[in-house]
């Protein structure tokens, strides 16, 4: 296994200016990347503030209770008790078997920016993840993608919610989860790890009650050695900890919404796109029905705080005495979550998404509404895993990872097809195509004069004729196909494994199938590697 770094351009454009130097920072960040000293600096704010530690590890301490005991997640509770620690944290929805790759790659640099932070400041510095079990959004998380005819295909979970219910509480069924699972190892095929990923994952299912609980294991069970610890955001425990945080949120609601709209307004000037939409009258909190287990938007109207078109409706006292006997009746949408977050934890760095950039420098007045200052937003590595086999097809085929990771491979496959065409045939057909439009064209043109009521029969001729010419070509196009299918074949698996679906490898395929192919030490081969944070895309050559 090895790793090289590739200069990619990032998807998102703010993402870019960010990461390439071109914003002035403190117009939208209160960290500057390039300062040599952004995490001293930002040490030294945090030792200014008060965290409840004691509370906030002893729920971590039961919340990981559950699972398989380690001694290095255990040293990190007992850690972040202490006055001087500070966390690395980032955050994903729950996806099942831990979703697309890009989850993993944002562990690994959560673990990997807290342990050279560690060594860096000479300071407890821990590994946080923070699962968006308060979520709602079922489609988001109930699948993988497997191959199937040659494409990738969309393997869902067959569940169903009436409601907008949070991944916290969507239950899994032991017996369905082991046959969709079983199904989807099937499409990896049989190798000699399968059998215990198979008996290894129907014992993780059988502990599991929530798209949470199964998640939860994964991580826990692939990362503990690394002392990473698991928050749920949707755990009603975790609730009663940000009640005086709720209703700092609720007292400040119209208020919030106001300063980041202006900092949208301000973004948007600036030639930026608005990531954030907040709707009308907006509250960035949830009301969480939990007899029915139904989150609703609330927006303020006429000095209440409404939902369900106004079938709810609360006043800003009744709000305030939810959060402190019922916090868990309340939820974080995309604006408070990150305040929350910042309330909860001492924030040494935040590990975000391309798209997570531009939408948090959209919060920076909301954070200084609360006197408080955003965490350094650090991007996630991005990776790239290339197998043995993929590297001869690029070798053979001589297009590079650039290429394929910029673009795909099609306009490449256009450009083969183009050289391999017989140059003969295609002049002979582009010749009998113009001359019979021609013909026709005249044909037609005396006809009508003769009789206009020939000019609809005449019109659907040439349509037929066209759609048979057509249909010729495509078919002198695929033997040209079959003929040179070998070459063909090898682009298709490039871009199958490297630019799925028109987009990087990271955002369609799971780890799982990595785990079936070269077995269940395949993450720790991987966190062995030694990943710098230089905003260069990692290659990783098994």
């Amino acid at each position: 296994m090895e790793m090289k770094d590739l200069a990619l351009p990032s998807l998102n454009r703010f993402a870019s200016d960010y990461l390439q130097g071109e914003l002035e920072t403190e117009d939208y960040f209160h960290y500057d990347l390039s300062n040599p000293d952004i995490y001293r600096n930002r040490y030294q704010e945090l030792m200014n503030r008060t965290f409840s530690r004691e509370a906030l590890s002893n729920y971590i301490q039961t919340y990981m209770s559950r699972f398989s005991s380690s001694e290095a997640v255990n040293k990190n509770i007992e850690e972040l008790r202490r006055d001087d620690s500070v966390v690395v944290v980032g955050g994903q929805q729950a996806g099942l078997l831990s979703g697309p790759l890009y989850t993993i790659h944002k562990v690994i640099s959560i673990i990997k920016l807290a342990l050279e932070q560690r060594k860096s400041l000479g300071k407890p510095v821990i590994p946080v993840f923070w699962i968006a079990g308060e979520d709602h959004d079922l489609a988001e998380v109930n699948h993988v993608y497997v191959m199937k005819n040659g494409k990738p295909d969309k393997k869902s979970y067959p569940s169903y919610q009436p409601f907008k219910t949070m991944i916290t509480d969507i239950e899994i069924y032991e017996k369905k989860m082991e046959q969709w699972f079983e199904e989807i190892i099937e499409t990896y095929g049989e190798t000699a790890f399968t059998n215990k990923l198979l008996i290894d994952m129907k014992e993780t299912v059988k502990q599991s009650n929530t798209f949470v609980d199964f998640f939860a294991r994964l991580i826990h069970e692939w990362f503990q050695d690394y002392g990473l610890l698991l928050v749920d955001a949707g755990d009603p425990a975790l609730r009663k900890l940000e009640t005086g945080f709720f209703e700092s949120l609720i007292g400040k609601s119209e208020k919030i919404a106001e300063e980041v709209g202006k900092q949208q307004t301000f973004m948007q000037e600036q030639g930026y796109s608005k990531m954030i939409e907040m709707g009308e009258q907006p509250a960035n909190l949830f009301y969480y029905d939990t007899a029915k287990k139904d989150r609703c938007l609330l927006k303020r109207s006429e000095g209440r705080f409404t939902a369900r078109n106004g079938e709810l409706s609360f006043s800003e006292q009744e709000l305030l005495q939810m959060a402190k006997t019922h916090p868990e009746q309340l939820s974080n949408n995309v604006v408070t979550r990150p305040l929350m977050q910042e309330m909860l934890f001492p924030v040494l760095a935040f590990i975000s998404g391309p798209g997570e950039i531009a939408y948090w420098a959209e919060l920076k007045r909301a954070f200084e509404l609360f006197a408080m200052k955003m965490p350094p937003i650090i991007p996630r590595l991005n990776i790239t895993i290339v197998e043995r086999g993929i590297q001869t097809d690029l070798d053979e085929t001589e297009i590079t990872l650039k290429t394929v990771l910029t673009e795909g491979t099609g306009r490449t496959v256009q450009r083969y097809l183009d050289s391999v065409k017989d140059e003969t045939v295609d002049h002979l057909f582009q010749t009998m195509k113009s001359q019979l439009e021609e013909n026709h064209q005249k044909l037609s043109m005396h006809a009508v004069s003769l009789d206009k009521g020939l000019e609809p029969i005449l019109n659907k001729n040439i349509e037929f004729i066209q759609k048979q010419l057509a249909f010729m070509n495509g078919k002198i196009g695929e033997r040209t196909k079959e003929r040179h299918s070998f070459v063909l074949k090898k682009y298709e698996r490039i871009a199958n494994s490297l630019y799925p679906l028109e987009s990087p490898q990271e955002r369609t395929w799971n780890v799982f199938y990595y785990l079936n192919q070269y077995g269940p030490d395949f993450i720790k081969e991987i966190m062995k590697l030694d990943y710098q944070f230089n905003n260069q895309h990692k290659l990783i050559y098994l």
